[in-house]
């Protein structure tokens, strides 16, 4: 009896000392209409936080320099999941999205989407992607 007692707790023991595999995802955006500013990229992981447009309710977030034109970021020790990546091109630096009467003025852009407009809204189940495996995602960034 205290043998088996023994090889439960040892079982149990190993199963919670081990660690989740973790992966690197690194964001990439092209094509940014001036060397402004910076990138803010928003690493999301649940359905109720995704779009976010004020960048409160994000699962990690970086910001990028612009070189050239372009930005990346890379996540480290992301566990494996499903994700979502909103950008914003922040040219004016203040981490807020910066709007005209409705639409934003500066860009903006979500992981899986070429365009963006009233009947093409991003969601989180559109924008997802499954992280398995150390990974690079291009986003497109789209000026309204």
């Amino acid at each position: 009896m205290i043998l088996q007692s023994f090889m439960v707790i040892v079982l149990l023991t190993s199963f919670s000392n081990q660690e989740q595999e973790t992966f690197s995802l690194t964001a990439e955006v092209k094509d940014l209409r001036n060397s402004e500013g910076t990138v803010l990229f928003a690493l999301y992981n649940r359905e109720d936080a995704f779009p976010d447009e004020h960048y409160k309710k994000y699962f990690k977030r970086l910001t990028g320099k612009i070189v050239n034109g372009a930005s990346s970021v890379t996540f480290e020790n992301i566990p494996s999941g499903k994700y979502a990546i909103n950008i914003l091109h922040d040219e004016d630096n203040n981490g807020e999205i910066k709007k005209g009467l409705i639409l934003p003025t500066e860009g903006i852009g979500f992981s899986n989407y070429l365009s963006i407009g009233f009947s093409n809204r991003p969601t989180f189940t559109k924008s997802s992607f499954d992280l398995r495996c150390n990974r690079i995602v291009r986003i497109k960034i789209v000026y309204l």
